[in-house]
């Protein structure tokens, strides 16, 4: 294991934890619908920044192809709520 990818492992995810509780803290928290959309599109990228490390740490490519499809879904599903949003107004 090199020293890049014992880095990610060790610091990395730890992180990304935390980050990811925080978020959802402000999910169940969010005063408002506009905070849990936020808090929801950070889980996102959360995630593929999640897949991002373990590619790392595994020293494998085929994970970034599973953080660009998390990417695509998470764009799509916020537009799609962002449009929900606008036509309930």
């Amino acid at each position: 294991m090199t020293l890049l990818s014992s880095l990610a492992l060790h610091v990395g995810l730890p992180v990304l934890g935390l980050a990811l509780l925080l978020t959802l803290v402000r999910l169940a928290k969010g005063p408002t619908i506009a905070d849990r959309v936020v808090a929801l599109d950070l889980l996102g990228t959360l995630g593929i920044s999640v897949v991002g490390v373990v590619a790392v740490a595994a020293r494998n490519a085929v994970y970034l192809d599973v953080a660009i499809v998390l990417a695509l879904l998470s764009f799509l599903g916020t537009v799609a709520f962002a449009a929900y949003l606008e036509r309930s107004r």
